[in-house]
């Protein structure tokens, strides 16, 4: 048994070399992923994959569904969810900086299986959400001309990502640093836009509180009275946490990042809190701007005028600014759909490295890039052609639902590997006042995140059993379904037994501090 760690522990801060596998320390760059990425690269890949779809274009149906004040409190409720899971993560991802981070966990300090399941099941969220970008910036651009073929670009996306993401890291890095910049001005300048616009500048003059007021503050769903009220909001919890999904990137980056112990921490506060912030007011300004009775709110599938952006921008009378609303909406997507195959990538490394996937797509090329795990990710993408089918707008509502239920299911297991994680640290002699990064309000607060993505997820698609939609029904439980699928089929092939918590595993990849 391993004492606490001591002080001259913490001058150090290199790797402990696993004693499980044969390859050498990741610092080295010998046949492990190159440590080039920075904590400020670290927050931006996180910005770049979170900002996207779900706020740009899947908040209009959110607000069409709740009204403005329901889908705030459902944005800043979420919001306290991911605060759980960051805090939860940070304090495992500074200590034990591996590559695919929380998809190893739960195999070393829970239980093989379910480091399977909750691996694939990502991995297959994030690769999904892949297509979804791609789907979302092919109705951008036909924002501009409508009898342009969506598959087009499509096509020419998936392409232009799957080589990108076959170069090296501190490409990648810089790409998304550049870009999700352009994320952060826009939701900032459309925050000044909309104070002037709410303050009489539009041609409907001063708004002010209007839209709480006219069509009201929350919106009736699926039944009428306060309980289709409720309906409306708990419906789009769903799109709120699709929309936070990717907050958690940090730690998927924490493998490839220089001294994670110091990198890591900063990058989680910043990027919690900044993303956070912008979700946050951006909802709220749109609630003030777009009434939740616009019928150019739900997407269609044609062109952008669903995001409540350009709509804010349609109304306010400004001719020219939708357009570049609209173009800016084009990078964010195209952003987070590079960041969606990066992320997709390494965790499949991370599964491969605990022995949950093919020895094969741990491979590196020349650049220190997993190509074949690039591969088979981009491959999931061309699921975004689908869209060329008579019913295409239902692809972008089935993949929402799809890629954000998977993310109420990792959330989930990520709180479970923290409190594992806390009680094999107890059990082995080591303080939580020594690590890198303390999770404040332990092990509460873990306990309210798992409770409440639980929940979220079990719940996610009770509107079905009120009006029942078989296609609906699948649309909002296929990812808990395969998740079980895969824990229990994996558990009854392998025979798997959860690991005892004196074997917990809290020495390979870990920093000395």
């Amino acid at each position: 048994m391993d004492s606490p760690i001591i002080e001259g522990e913490k001058a150090s801060k290199e790797l402990i070399k696993p004693t499980n596998i044969s390859e050498q320390d990741v610092e080295t760059g010998d046949g492990q992923l190159h440590r080039g990425l920075r904590s400020h690269h670290l927050q931006f890949m996180a910005i770049g994959g979170t900002i996207g779809t779900g706020l740009f274009l899947g908040s209009g149906g959110a607000l069409a569904t709740a009204g403005p004040v329901g889908c705030l409190i459902a944005f800043i409720f979420v919001g306290t969810i991911v605060f759980s899971i960051m805090t939860s993560l940070g304090e495992m991802a500074t200590f034990i900086p591996v590559a695919g981070s929380f998809t190893v966990y739960p195999s070393r300090f829970v239980d093989r299986s379910l480091g399977f399941a909750m691996g694939w099941i990502y991995w297959f969220s994030w690769a999904t959400t892949f297509a979804l970008e791609l789907v979302a910036a092919g109705v951008i651009i036909q924002y501009w001309n409508k009898s342009l073929n969506i598959g087009i670009f499509i096509a020419i996306f998936w392409a232009v990502f799957t080589a990108m993401n076959f170069l090296p890291i501190r490409y990648f890095g810089a790409f998304e640093m550049w870009f999700s910049s352009i994320k952060v001005i826009t939701i900032i300048g459309f925050i000044i836009f909309a104070i002037c616009i709410d303050a009489g500048v539009g041609q409907h003059g001063y708004l002010g509180f209007h839209a709480w007021v006219d069509p009201g503050p929350f919106a009736e769903s699926v039944v009428t009275g306060d309980i289709g009220k409720f309906v409306g909001f708990w419906s789009v919890l769903v799109t709120a946490g699709f929309s936070y999904q990717g907050a958690e990137l940090v730690g998927i980056g924490a493998g490839e990042t220089h001294d994670p112990a110091k990198n890591v921490p900063s990058a989680i506060r910043w990027t919690f809190w900044g993303i956070v912030s912008l979700f946050v007011s951006t909802i709220f300004f749109i609630g003030l701007c777009v009434p939740s009775n616009t019928e150019d709110l739900l997407i269609g599938t044609t062109d952008a005028s669903a995001s409540p952006l350009v709509i804010a921008a349609k109304l306010a009378g400004v001719p020219v600014l939708p357009h570049i609303i609209n173009g800016v909406l084009l990078t964010a997507v195209l952003s987070a759909a590079n960041a969606n195959v990066y992320s997709a990538s390494r965790i499949l490394v991370g599964l491969s490295k605990e022995q949950n996937a093919p020895a094969c797509l741990a491979s590196l090329n020349r650049f220190r890039t997993p190509y074949f795990a690039v591969a088979v990710t981009s491959a999931i993408g061309l699921l975004a052609f689908l869209n060329l089918s008579a019913i295409g707008g239902n692809v972008f509502s089935w993949l929402l639902n799809i890629t954000g239920i998977a993310g109420f299911i990792t959330w989930s297991c990520i709180n479970v590997c923290h409190l594992r994680f806390m009680k094999a640290l107890k059990a082995r002699g080591f303080s939580r006042d020594d690590l890198p990064y303390k999770a404040p309000f332990q092990p509460y607060l873990a306990w309210y995140g798992l409770f409440f993505s639980t929940l979220i997820l079990l719940t996610n698609g009770f509107t079905v059993f009120i009006d029942w939609s078989t296609s609906d029904f699948f649309a909002a439980y296929i990812s808990l379904i395969l998740f079980i699928v895969l824990l229990v089929g994996h558990k009854l092939v392998f025979r798997t037994k959860p690991v005892k918590i004196e074997n917990v595993d809290l020495d390979s990849d870990r920093v000395k501090q």
